[in-house]
C-alpha cells in the first residue's frame, strides 16, 4: 500500500481500532480480575469460593455489586457466579457493543456468569438504558438481552416510603429517538433493495432472462406532401 493511500486509510483503521474493544466490553469482562471488599469475610483460595459480609463491593471489568451479603465463587472460565443479598442491592454491568448499562435492584440475586445469566428477587428493578420494568421476579440474558418478568406476591410488607408491588409487573419503554427510527426505515428499504437484487441473481443463475419492457406502439405512418395535397384537392 503507498503512503498515500495509507494516510487516507488511516482513519478507518483507527476507528476500527477503537470500536472493536468498545464492542466486546461485557464479554471481556471474564479476563479481568475479580475484585472484592467487605467488612469480614471468608475465602478459599485453592476452590476459588467465598462469602463476605458488610457492605460488600465486587468488581470484574465493566460488572459491579454493592451487597449487604455475597457468596462468590470463580468459574473455570475466571468469570464471577454469585448469590446476592441486600437491602437493596445493586448490579450493574455494561451492554456489548454499547456505551449503555444495564442496571438491576433487588432484596436477592443469582448470577451466573457462564452464561451470563441474572434473576433478581423480591421488589426488583431492572433498568436498560433509559427503559425500566419493576417485579417481584426479573431474569435478565445478557447474552441475548432478554428479560423475562413474573408477578409474585410481595415476601414482606412494604416500608412506610414505598408502594406495595404486590403480584403485578411494571414498566416503562421511552420513545425512540428519531435518527434511531430513521435507521430502521433505511433499513427497511435496502432489504427491499437486497431482495429485488437477489431476485435478479437469482434469475440470472437459473438462466432465466430479465423480463423485456413493453414496446411502444409503432408511430402512424406520415402521408407525403403530394398526397395531402391530392386530398385536400377533392
Amino acid at each position: 500500500m503507498s503512503r498515500r493511500a495509507l494516510r487516507a486509510a488511516w482513519p478507518m483503521l483507527a476507528a476500527l481500532c477503537i470500536a472493536a474493544p468498545l464492542a466486546q466490553a461485557e464479554k471481556a469482562d471474564r479476563d479481568k480480575p475479580i475484585n472484592y471488599q467487605a467488612d469480614s469475610g471468608d475465602v478459599n483460595y485453592q476452590t476459588k469460593v467465598g462469602t463476605l459480609l458488610g457492605h460488600v463491593i465486587v468488581t470484574q471489568g465493566t460488572l459491579t455489586i454493592h451487597a449487604d451479603k455475597v457468596i462468590l465463587r470463580q468459574n473455570p472460565d475466571n468469570s464471577l457466579s454469585a448469590t446476592v443479598y441486600g437491602n437493596p442491592l445493586t448490579f450493574r454491568e455494561k451492554r456489548d457493543g454499547t456505551d449503555e448499562y444495564y442496571e438491576g435492584i433487588a432484596q436477592r440475586a443469582e448470577y451466573d456468569g457462564e452464561k451470563r445469566f441474572l434473576e433478581l428477587f423480591d421488589r426488583a428493578m431492572l433498568r436498560k438504558g433509559s427503559d425500566e420494568i419493576r417485579s417481584n421476579y426479573i431474569s435478565y440474558n445478557a447474552n441475548t438481552e432478554f428479560f423475562k418478568a413474573e408477578g409474585r406476591p410481595d415476601t414482606r410488607p412494604p416500608n412506610p416510603d414505598e408502594a406495595p408491588l404486590g403480584a403485578r409487573v411494571r414498566g416503562v419503554f421511552q420513545p425512540q429517538p428519531k435518527d434511531e427510527k430513521g435507521a430502521k426505515d433505511a433499513k427497511s428499504g435496502k432489504a427491499a433493495s437486497d431482495d429485488k437484487s437477489s431476485k435478479s441473481n437469482k434469475n440470472a443463475k437459473e438462466g432465466k432472462a430479465p423480463a423485456a419492457p413493453a414496446k411502444p406502439p409503432p408511430p402512424l405512418p406520415l402521408k407525403p406532401d403530394s398526397a395531402i395535397g391530392a386530398e385536400g384537392s377533392k
